[in-house]
Formats: structure tokens, C-alpha cells, sequence
């Protein structure tokens, strides 16, 4: 009976294919054991987008501390952060390395468009989840043609119409400047901006530019920004590029409107930088508690993430919202993973993080939530706009639909 059993199991292993082992009425994909779960991640700890590092830094922190407390369902989970310096080509080296040679079960976290975009038909063609990878790039709700892939950030696009449906409604004569990164996150940001202002886009609109990632500054952009009379400026951009055009704008005397998208609103790694003087005004929206802000100091998530950052030795980067971000998303996939049970396979981990539904994770904003489904893989359904006086933020109006109708 013992041998038909080995057998049994053996048998049911080929069918699965290669990546799946049976013990004991357990399942498991690769990086997967009884004492280990492996995940990959690539991060820019250098290079031009540097101050996103810190969220892999909170990610590989959270998990540390929860590998001392016994980790999930007994095991250790060995998240392998890797810098990719915000460089694709690097990003594919890395990835290749954790998936080819690490044999992690899944990729996930990473930063940034470009480097998701770099290894994004790559991982899909070999079925490695790419999964709360952290951009809000509009191709990453794609579940037909890479249903590997999922992103944990407020969609790109749905953002930038928000800010451009409040203007039309507030100011409907704003004249608009803008300036974007020149990629593919720029690119959706501005789309979704114009589509928010509707028909009126032609005529508010009246000057653009954009910037690479390898420019040193802004400076020459923010002045023809300014000569072109607006009085409303939309700033995408990554939190260096962000601080210098706020500064910029601040410096040049610049008395706009200005919009800044979430991706470039930390209070840590922007704001104040840039100078809290030159930053008074400025308007973004969120999904999440801004880190400092009085009116959550007593709430209990907030005194966890304090007690964490001070636990883990980060608490310089507490109001960073890239860390405050880092511990929600690890908090998330520390719930994912639990729901797998002994069901650590490839399928099974999509399975889960396809089908969110949670509202009660720390940091978020009251009456947020986080949900998907197979066919929608839009992790967030609301945000909220938040003006940013004296020095923190104040919301202000009510939740906004952060899904497209």
C-alpha cells in the first residue's frame, strides 16, 4: 500500500508538471518547502530613483521580524531584494537571476515601469507571478494577455483624471501647464489628466514637457512652464524630479495651482526636501494615512507602523511614504500567503491575490478598500484628495471612484 501511494503521488507530480511537489497532502512550487518561501523582488537602493529603496527596505524588515515571531504556517519567508538601480537591462539581469538561479516562487514588489515593462512578457511567458508589483501603470490590469501580473498602486490614468475632473469643476478657466517623465507612467498620467478634463483639454491645456530619467535637473523645463502664463501646473514625476520643481516653481515666484501625482508626494522624500515653504498648497490624492499627521497618531495601525520603524531602526523614515507603502503592501502579501495555506503553488498564489477583499489593512484611509476579481486586477477602489498646509496634509472633500465607470 506504502509503494501504490509513492506511486500515486509521483504520478500526480508529472501531471502537474515540473514546479510542483506533493508532501504529505501539501503542494508546493518552487522556492517552496516545508521550512522556506522564497520571493524575489528587484529594488532601486541606487540610481536615479534611489528614494523608492526605502519601501524594499520596510518589505525586507517586515519579513525579518516576522521570521523571528515563526513566520507563516511555520515558515521562513526569504525575501530576496536586489538592487536594480531603476535600470531596466539591470532589472532583467536580476530577475533572471532570482527566478533562474534562486528558484523563487514569485516575483513581487518591484518598483517602477520601466523595469516591471523589462521583464514583463518574460515572466508572463513563464508563469511566475509578478505580483503588488508597485507602479499603477494601466497595462498591468491586463488579465487576458498577462494574467501573471498584478499591480498594488492606484491605476495611473484613473489618478491623473481625478485631479483633471476637479479642475474642470473648480476652476473651469485654469490655464494648465504640465510636466511628465518621458516614459510609459508619464505618459498614462498625463492620458488619464486630459481625459479627466474632457473636451476642455484643448483649451486649458497650454504648455508641456517632459524629462528623461538621466537629466540632472528640471530647471530649464519649469521655466518655459512658467513663461507660458498658467496658472495651474500638473507635475508628474519621481520624488528627485518632483522636489526640484517644486522647489523650482517656488523659487521662480511661480503662484500657480499646483497637482502632483501620489507617486512624488511623500512628505520624507519630496516635500521636505524641496522646502515645506515651497510646498504649501500642493494638492494630491492618496488611498492612505499620511505618517505624522496628528489626527491618526492615536489610531492602533498607526501606533504599530510607528513601533515598527522604530523596531526595524528606520524611524528618520517614518513620514517617507514609500515606507509607509512597503509595510502595507508587506503586510498584504503576509495575509496572501497565509491564505494559501499549504497550497504554495504558482496557480494557487494568483488565485489569491486575484480575488482581494480586504478593508481592514493598516494605513488605509477610512472607507478605502482593496479589492480584486479575475477580471479586474485594480487593487484600489477609492482615493482621496489631500492638501498639503503648513506641515502635513489635510483632506478634504469625500472619497473619490478610483475605478473607470
Amino acid at each position: 500500500m506504502i509503494r501504490r501511494r509513492e506511486l500515486l503521488l509521483a504520478g500526480l507530480a508529472t501531471l502537474a508538471g515540473p514546479h510542483v511537489s506533493f508532501a504529505a497532502g501539501k503542494k508546493y512550487g518552487p522556492g517552496v518547502s516545508d521550512a522556506e518561501i522564497r520571493i524575489g523582488q528587484t529594488m532601486p537602493y541606487s540610481g536615479p530613483a534611489s528614494a523608492y529603496g526605502v519601501q524594499g527596505a520596510v518589505e525586507v524588515a517586515y519579513f525579518r521580524r516576522l521570521n523571528e515571531k515563526g513566520g507563516i504556517n511555520g515558515r521562513k519567508v526569504n525575501l530576496i531584494s536586489l538592487d536594480d538601480a531603476y535600470s531596466p537591462p539591470k532589472t532583467v539581469e536580476q530577475t533572471r537571476k532570482l527566478v533562474e538561479n534562486e528558484n523563487v516562487l514569485a516575483m513581487y514588489g518591484t518598483v517602477g515601469t520601466p523595469t516591471n515593462t523589462a521583464v514583463h512578457r518574460y515572466l508572463n511567458q513563464k508563469k511566475v507571478p509578478q505580483i503588488l508589483i508597485s507602479t499603477g501603470a494601466s497595462k498591468w490590469n491586463d488579465p487576458k494577455n498577462f494574467p501573471w501580473t498584478t499591480a498594488f498602486f492606484p491605476l495611473y490614468d484613473v489618478e491623473g483624471a481625478i485631479y483633471g475632473r476637479y479642475i474642470v469643476e473648480h476652476t473651469p478657466n485654469a490655464k494648465i501647464a504640465i510636466l511628465s517623465q518621458n516614459d510609459d507612467a508619464g505618459r498614462d498620467y498625463v492620458r488619464g489628466f486630459k481625459e479627466g478634463l474632457g473636451e476642455r483639454a484643448k483649451d486649458m491645456v497650454v504648455a508641456e514637457a517632459t524629462y528623461e530619467v538621466t537629466d540632472a535637473t528640471v530647471d530649464s523645463q519649469m521655466v518655459k512652464l512658467k513663461n507660458s502664463g498658467a496658472d495651474v501646473f500638473f507635475l508628474m514625476a519621481t520624488p528627485k524630479f518632483g522636489a526640484q520643481a517644486i522647489r523650482k516653481r517656488h523659487e521662480m515666484g511661480w503662484k500657480s495651482d499646483i497637482y502632483v501625482v501620489s507617486v512624488a508626494a511623500s512628505i520624507g522624500s519630496v516635500l521636505k526636501p524641496a522646502g515645506f515653504d515651497a510646498a504649501q498648497g500642493v494638492i494630491t490624492a492618496t488611498a492612505m494615512k499620511t505618517p505624522g499627521d496628528p489626527r491618526w497618531s492615536d489610531s492602533p495601525d498607526m501606533k504599530a507602523y510607528a513601533a515598527f520603524m522604530k523596531d526595524a531602526g528606520m524611524e528618520g523614515m517614518f513620514s517617507d511614504s514609500s515606507a509607509a507603502l512597503g509595510y502595507l503592501s508587506a503586510t498584504l502579501l503576509h495575509r496572501v500567503l497565509e491564505s494559501c495555506g499549504d497550497d504554495l503553488t504558482r496557480e494557487n498564489l494568483m488565485r489569491k491575490v486575484t480575488s482581494l477583499n480586504y478593508d481592514d489593512l493598516p494605513m488605509l484611509l477610512p472607507g478605502v478598500n482593496i479589492r480584486t476579481t479575475p477580471e479586474n486586477y485594480s487593487a484600489f477602489n477609492t482615493l482621496m484628495l489631500q492638501r498639503f498646509t503648513g506641515e502635513g496634509y489635510e483632506l478634504f472633500g469625500e472619497p473619490v471612484s478610483a475605478r473607470k465607470a
